[in-house]
């Protein structure tokens, strides 16, 4: 006899577990509270344009080739590895420097400026793909059942690592390189975890590993949500019932297992095994009313910075922008460690833009450009009134007009804004934090919400704010750990 699997929401993690339960015989059904699939990996369509409205490119592209073997698919969308990789601009100057793989391109990228950059990148890759290898397996790609496994397995990892622990990336940074350039450029992973460099740990320099020598960055042919589209295309094929408009709001028990979950017009949706792809924090707090996870003590722990997106659309093309792009100020170290905190002011932001019109005809009409800004900015725990975000977006577009010689203005043919209050609406992140609880060292591993409930055995979760960790890769990796942990209890069933 089947089991059945109800999945709340559908992100990236929903979506492949979906799918990976399907395998194993679990009859499988979902809810969504938004509108459609996706999540964060969601799109916007709008005045004839067609934006992705979070991820807008990913690493470790063979974790999706892992996934559709597992599941049996052929893969539903289709790479576009990035070339160069994306460029940056500092305020003041004319120069942008395009990021390569290629290390000679690279270097020349860093002339007069960095002496020996070929040699010092080539030390900081090594040291950085070494501890990437030591501990995929060991740590990234593993469940944990306790704080001892977790940390039994941490001291198998060489211990020529261990002073990363200790060090940020910006510290471990500023003792391979010399240069101011070369250290902001290449911090810029961190805040691809929701973090500055100040804040994270020198262990995720293995990131600089993933995207200059070991997979690259990738985008999909026709956009982003190309991924969830192909994703949902296998979920019919299955006849998986997904239930838009419906958001769980608490739950009921009986002997010791969770029955069901309760929408918000009181329906009930039962089965014998329930997978939570939501912050696998505040669902605890939220919806679960677990005391370890109320708002005081979620506030006190460390989140993922806040996003402040635009879509624009614009008359025109734009060629003095690359397909990734980001824009930077002077004040680097300054404006990463008060921006967390609003301690800055955003007239002058750093902020990220994204052309998908460059290589994908479809998202805009003939003649126009598809704009996606990002600007990270402070939770609604620190900022509560985004009542200035009209001002805001202005000063981003008076900013970015300026540097790349096009008035974005006078051409903008459609604009939507959203700030954290809109992406905590819409999707349920805790005080609008984007990629969920941050990577500290306390936070990682066996230290980070668990794929399993602590209280009810039939109870489960996948997503960024889990195990292993944020990112369209993780994500997957997280599906495949959670699906390990519910066959191995309660069996994989075969029709």
């Amino acid at each position: 006899m089947k089991k059945k699997a109800l999945i709340i929401g559908t992100g990236l993690g929903g979506l492949a577990t979906a799918l990976r339960l399907h395998k194993h015989g679990y009859e499988v059904e979902m809810v969504e509270k938004y509108k459609q699939a996706g999540g964060r990996l969601n799109q916007l369509k709008k005045d004839g344009f067609t934006f992705d409205l979070g991820p807008s490119f990913f690493s470790m592209s063979y974790e999706f080739q892992e996934f559709i073997k597992d599941v049996g698919i052929q893969m539903p969308f289709e790479f576009i590895e990035l070339n160069p990789l994306y460029t940056i601009n500092f305020a003041g100057s004319k120069r942008n420097f395009v990021i390569y793989k290629d290390l000679e391109r690279l270097s020349k990228q860093f002339d007069g400026l960095e002496t020996d950059f070929a040699g010092k990148m080539e030390k900081y890759l090594q040291a950085a793909g070494n501890l990437f290898h030591d501990t995929e397996n060991l740590i990234i790609k593993r469940n944990f059942d306790s704080y001892a496994a977790f940390l039994l397995s941490m001291s198998r990892v060489p211990w020529k690592h261990a002073p990363k622990m200790m060090r940020s990336m910006w510290s471990e940074l500023d003792r391979h390189f010399d240069s101011y350039e070369a250290k902001v450029i290449f911090s810029l992973v961190a805040f691809f975890l929701g973090a500055t460099p100040f804040d994270t740990p020198a262990v995720y320099s293995l990131l600089s590993y993933t995207e200059l020598k070991h997979d690259g960055y990738y985008n999909v042919k026709g956009g982003m949500y190309k991924i969830v589209e192909g994703l949902l295309e296998e979920i019919k094929k299955r006849d998986i019932q997904i239930h838009y408009n419906t958001e769980i709001k608490s739950f009921d028990q009986e002997n010791g297992k969770v029955t069901g979950f309760v929408d918000q017009n009181g329906k009930k949706w039962t089965a014998d095994v329930f997978v939570a792809n939501a912050d696998a924090a505040s669902f605890r707090g939220e919806v679960m009313q677990r005391p370890k996870y109320n708002e005081q003590k979620l506030d006190k722990q460390k989140w993922t910075l806040a996003p402040f997106t635009m879509y624009l659309g614009v008359k025109g093309k734009v060629d003095s922008l690359d397909h990734h792009n980001y824009f930077l100020g002077n004040n680097f170290e300054d404006y990463a460690g008060k921006i967390f905190k609003n301690s800055i002011s955003l007239d002058k932001p750093y902020y990220y833009v994204n052309v998908n019109s460059r290589y994908n005809d479809n998202v805009a009409p003939e003649g126009h450009e598809n704009l996606f800004i990002l600007c990270p900015v402070p939770d609604l725990r620190f900022k509560k009134s985004w009542e200035d975000r009209e001002q805001l977006a202005e000063n981003i577009l008076t900013d970015l007009s300026e540097r790349i010689g096009f008035d974005l203005v006078a051409n903008r043919v459609s604009q939507t804004i959203l700030d954290p209050a809109d992406w905590q609406n819409m999707f349920n992140l805790y005080k609008g934090s984007g990629l969920g609880l941050a990577h500290d060292l306390n936070q990682i591993g066996a230290f980070r919400p668990a794929n399993n409930d602590e209280k009810f055995p039939n109870l489960y979760y996948v997503g960024a704010s889990t195990v292993p960790g944020t990112g369209l890769p993780m994500v997957i990796i997280s599906s495949n750990l959670v699906t390990k942990r519910i066959v191995k209890q309660h069996g994989s069933i075969h029709a």
